[in-house]
């Protein structure tokens, strides 16, 4: 019987750094931009196209939330987040492929959630587990199949992070003249980054 399960990644419910400015010292999270910059690997800003930014194929959340599940019950949000520490920020899911994933996966009784709204966890059945057992190269290969960033790319959005975790303090701590400053001083590094990549 198919069980219908609310989605705990509401805006009620929705992590309370999400959408905001937020610098943990990895990296420059939210604000006006839209994306994120994600910590010590690339950034979910996808203008950057760094692996944090592509979109994995749903066999690969598939395959990672049953490896996961493997070592113990987890809710979507800690889904998220364990992919995320597992795989250095170098692939973070959204809400929109980790939920439905989940929902297809109690559909084919291979989980089973527990409790209500945000606090649902989900838990491999019987079915579930022998499925792993049988499936153990597809789980692993979830995995192995992420792309790493350079340490470069690390150094390089590492630092981006720390200037944008500057700039957004202009937003209110500053005076017109210092933003206007700011911006020269911006484009003249902007156009010095143009004269890199044309070397």
């Amino acid at each position: 019987m198919r069980r219908e399960h609310q989605n705990p990644f509401t805006p009620s419910g929705m992590h309370p750094h999400e959408g905001r400015y937020h610098h943990d010292g990895r990296g420059f999270r939210g604000g006006p931009w839209g994306g994120g910059w994600a910590g010590p690997g690339m950034p979910g800003f996808g203008a950057f196209g760094g692996p944090a930014g592509r979109r994995r194929a749903k066999g690969d959340v598939r395959a990672a939330i049953l490896s996961l599940l493997a070592d113990g019950p987890l809710n979507g949000y800690g889904i998220m987040k364990a992919i995320a520490a597992k795989t250095d920020d170098a692939w973070r899911p959204s809400p929109g492929s980790v939920y439905p994933t989940l929902q297809q996966l109690v559909d084919e009784e291979l989980i089973a959630p527990k409790g209500e709204g945000r606090r649902t966890e989900y838990e491999l059945t019987d079915a579930g587990r022998g499925y792993v057992a049988e499936h153990a190269e597809e789980t692993e290969q979830a995995w192995s199949d992420v792309p790493r960033p350079s340490e470069s790319a690390v150094a390089l959005f590492e630092s981006v992070g720390k200037l944008m975790g500057v700039v957004g303090q202009f937003r209110y701590a500053a005076t017109d003249a210092q933003r206007a400053a700011a911006a020269e001083k911006i484009d003249e590094a902007r156009r010095a980054l143009h004269l890199i990549l044309a070397d």
